[in-house]
Parts: structure tokens; sequence; C-alpha cells
């Protein structure tokens, strides 16, 4: 009989978003700690990540994908996580941002099975599971604010994707490898800023760019 690992607790939970400068309203860090057990659970069947440990699940795909909440800032708007897997960056950061209006972006029928459940489980709302490849996707999904993407890999497709006519995305938001940063920094089609050290890290950072020629203003809600 397999033994699930138990989440961690709410003082853990709490200690962590506190070294990310992460606010731990109480919602959050219980939805959180549910999402983790939601997560142990499913990862026994399907793998949903190769990260076992319940403290560097919470360090590694709630931490560092919340950051950006803060970093960016992300307050509001419509956001495509492309690749969403888990649910990271997506899920994590509709948790610490209730406003934003976020799209799943996920082929395996598995995992988006997965994703469903958990958005039910946790009562979220303006969540929604696209089970698609993202080069199938387009008006379902524009006006986009921000499109995200966390372990897809597949840089010049999909940042051409991105900016392309049918999605026009304003920002995309990257979670990547220091070593990835020289090849996406040649692709001049965004506007990129300064690259963020993620804390806690040695290597892994976070890469913005707009759109060519655009302002940044209020976003769509």
């Amino acid at each position: 009989m397999t033994t699930t690992i138990p989440a961690p607790s709410v003082a853990v939970i709490r200690r962590a978003l506190a070294e990310f400068q992460l606010p731990a309203y109480d919602d959050q860090v219980l939805q959180i700690q549910q999402y983790i057990k939601i997560l142990l659970a499913w990862n026994e069947k399907i793998n949903l990540t190769a990260i076992r440990d319940p403290l560097e699940i919470l360090y590694r795909h709630f931490c560092e994908c919340m950051y950006a909440a803060e970093a960016i800032p992300l307050e509001k708007g419509r956001l495509a996580d492309v690749g969403s897997g888990g649910g990271f960056p997506g899920l994590a950061l509709k948790i610490i941002r209730p406003r934003l209006q976020v799209f799943l972006v996920e082929s395996n029928i598995k995992k988006v099975t997965f994703l469903a459940e958990v958005i039910r489980e946790l009562g979220l709302t303006g969540a929604h599971v696209l089970a698609r490849r993202y080069e199938e996707l387009g008006e379902e999904i524009v006006p986009l604010d921000y499109v995200c993407s966390r372990a897809l890999g597949e840089f010049p497709g999909f940042l051409e994707w991105a900016k392309s006519e049918q999605i026009a995305a304003k920002q995309v938001v990257l979670w990547i490898g220091a070593r990835d940063l020289p090849e996406i920094q040649k692709i001049s089609t965004w506007d990129w800023q300064e690259p963020i050290l993620v804390p806690n890290s040695l290597r892994r950072l976070l890469l913005v760019g707009k759109k060519k020629g655009l302002l940044i203003g209020s976003c769509s809600t």
C-alpha cells in the first residue's frame, strides 16, 4: 500500500512565501496546501512533475511561479500558460492574482483532466483548460495581455506564434535557465527587459518581452 507524502504545513507555506517576499493570505495559503495534496496524489499515477519532495514542490513550482506576480508585476488581465503541465505557472499565478483570467494550454489529456480537477477542487473562477496544441489556437483566447511558458523549450516557434497577427500578445513571460538566455535575446521581434534572477536560485531567470512599439498601460479586464 502506497503512503501519500503529506503536504507542507500552513506555517511552512507562509515561511516559504515570505522568503520570496510574497503575501500570505489565509485563503491562498490553504489553496496552495490543497493543490500540493492533489498534485502528490495524482503524481503517483501520471507524471506531472519529476520533483517528489513536497517542500521542493512548494519552492520550485509555487514560489518561483508566484514570484513573477510581484517582480513584473502581474495584477489583472488575460494570460495564457502554454504547455501548462501540472498548472505551472498558470494556476499558481491565478491563486496569487485572482483577478487574472487564465487559459491553461495543454495537449496531454491526462494532464488536462488533472488541471480541471484542481480548478474544481479549489473553486477557481476565471481559469480555463484548453486541450489543444498552442499552434492550433487563435481567436478563442484573444486578446491576450500575457503569454507565459515555463518548460516549453521551443522558443523561436513559440515566440513567433505569440507575436503573430491572430494572437498579438502584449507581453511574453518566460521562466528559463541562464544557458537559454543568449538564444532568446537573439530573437529581435520582442523588446527584452533585463532578466530577473529568481530568489534562492543561481541560474533560473524570469525574462519579459514586450511587443515591439507597445507602451504598456492598463491591461484587459
